[in-house]
């Protein structure tokens, strides 16, 4: 029996700014260099876990900062060697978008731990644990803890008691902890403390909570999940802090003042995280090419779209661009009827790219006579089973323009998906005179033509990371004159392919449709 006059145990506290801090606030553009400087102070100051890698790092460090991925796990295990490394994972996309193989998906989280990662919190866009399984079974496997995520988002299905269920359903898979994972802020406190304390009740393994500030409900959420007995929330260090990343640290603190689950902690901790602060102004400066004050304020606009806020202020402007700002309003509250269409998808990544692409295309078009080849695939199952079944006549219509039937298998089984397994990509690597490691070969499925320029600069003799930096700086520079927007939608020619550009935090992703004659 549970002595009342126990003390409550100390909420844990994540940092999470070497990953979604600067993720979120600066286009995913922090190099290894910037980061080792205050790993020492973030390592002694008693984290339940620092989020070093995952979710954008490793594109972006390979595409943006001419760094090999496990380097940068390498360096960070070595500088951060007391507390546990966290990272993002999604699920069978594992950090891309597409659905690999199982063997491409197993050997990437096995070489992972083997760098010295602990702990993978792998999630599926559409919450299909289908798409988690192979993940949670292979971390596990490899020594380290598989959390379970589950991606936060309201409609009319998505109710208290089904995000408990699914709680269950990927306890009983086997995960070690379950997450909540709010990407857009969106989550209101008391909803969390229902979640929460239903699954405490309900599941025996730690429930995990992570949010924004975007809309400026993230520390009130916390506080309330954590009085409803969540075991760990995710923070951030200003400047790579609230806005649309996680509540500062010390702010937390602050918020927690007498409560009888904050952590201890020390003066030292404190003056560990002003060094940490003061490094990272200077780090923030040097990244003011991909900072926008917009990512730094609360943003209500996101409630009422429900879409993260780098997607909110990037669609604006490029509507804008197309001088089809009049039509700002028309776009968004279509979001709702794709969602809803489509089965009342959760917006994440890559889901609210292509659920705002067709709401574009819808408006710009007429409804569902154009469908981009993404939300077809959503339709007809390529990305997984969705919350509530996909409306017919979409289905039906998406089916027709993709020219493919709808699917129930998992969709890395499906007809036509990825068939590219280890042993084929080590062999490409040799016949491409690359390295044919296992650590290139993961990385090499997902971001071929990247890791190839990546050694073309070497071969030319440039330092990648060096060429980077100065591209950064350039940037940097001219952040103080007004920039144009990439525009939304490339020319093209009645009857042409035509291009379409959304970039979400710094990275741009292509949509190509047909359109009519």
């Amino acid at each position: 029996m549970k002595n009342p006059m126990s003390k409550p145990t100390p909420v844990i506290f994540n940092n999470n700014v070497l990953r979604d801090g600067h993720q979120s606030l600066a286009a995913t553009r922090m190099s290894t260099e910037q980061m080792l400087p205050v790993c020492q102070d973030l390592d002694d100051c008693g984290f339940g876990s620092l989020e070093t890698w995952g979710g954008a790092t490793i594109d972006s460090g390979l595409r943006f900062l001419g760094e090999f991925p496990f380097d940068r796990l390498d360096a960070l295990k070595k500088a951060c060697p007391k507390t546990p490394h966290m990272m993002l994972l999604r699920g069978q996309n594992i950090v891309q978008y597409a659905h690999f193989p199982d063997d491409v998906v197993t050997r990437f989280i096995e070489l992972s731990a083997k760098h010295g990662m602990n702990i993978f919190r792998i999630f599926d866009a559409l919450n299909d644990p289908r798409n988690m399984e192979v993940a949670i079974q292979a971390a596990k496997k490899a020594g380290a803890q598989a959390h379970g995520t589950i991606c936060y988002t309201s409609s009319p299905v998505h109710t208290v008691e089904k995000f408990i269920e699914l709680g269950q359903r990927l306890e009983a898979m086997g995960a070690d902890a379950i997450v909540i994972k709010d990407m857009a802020g969106l989550i209101p406190p008391f909803r969390a403390k229902l979640i929460v304390e239903g699954l405490k009740k309900s599941i025996k393994i730690p429930v995990w909570i992570h949010t924004h500030e975007t809309a400026g409900l993230g520390a009130p959420t916390y506080l309330a999940a954590i009085d409803a007995g969540v075991d760990a929330v995710d923070l951030g260090v200003t400047p790579f802090a609230n806005g649309t990343g996680q509540p500062d640290t010390v702010r937390m603190l602050a918020m927690m003042e007498d409560h009888p689950r904050r952590p201890e902690w020390s003066q030292e901790n404190y003056d560990r995280l002003s060094r940490v602060r003061a490094h990272l102004e200077g780090v923030y400066k040097e990244l003011g090419g991909f900072t926008s004050h917009k990512n730094e304020v609360v943003d209500s606009d996101a409630l009422l779209y429900q879409v993260p806020g780098g997607m909110l202020s990037n669609f604006r402007t490029q509507l804008k661009e197309q001088k089809m700002e009049d039509r700002f309003d028309d776009v968004f509250k279509e979001i709702p009827v794709v969602r809803e269409a489509l089965g009342w998808i959760p917006l994440v990544t890559p889901t609210s790219q292509i659920v705002g692409m067709q709401a574009f295309l819808n408006v710009k078009f007429g409804r569902w006579k154009q469908i981009s080849p993404q939300a077809a695939d959503i339709a007809l199952g390529y990305y997984g089973t969705t919350p509530a079944p996909v409306n017919k006549e979409v289905q039906a219509l998406a089916a027709k323009q993709a020219g493919k039937d709808p699917i129930t298998c998992r969709p890395v089984e499906a007809p036509g998906s990825n068939h590219t397994h280890m042993e084929d990509l080590k062999k490409q690597l040799a016949e491409k005179g690359l390295p044919d490691d296992d650590e290139h070969a993961v990385i090499y499925a997902m971001f071929a033509p990247q890791l190839e320029k990546f050694y073309a600069m070497k071969n030319e003799g440039k330092d990648p990371a060096a060429e980077a930096r100065k591209e950064i700086a350039a940037k940097a520079q001219a952040a103080a004159a007004p920039a144009s927007a990439a525009p939304l939608v490339e020319a093209s020619t009645p009857g042409k392919a035509m291009r379409f550009d959304l970039t979400v935090d710094g990275q741009k992703h292509a949509v190509l449709v047909e359109e009519p004659a």
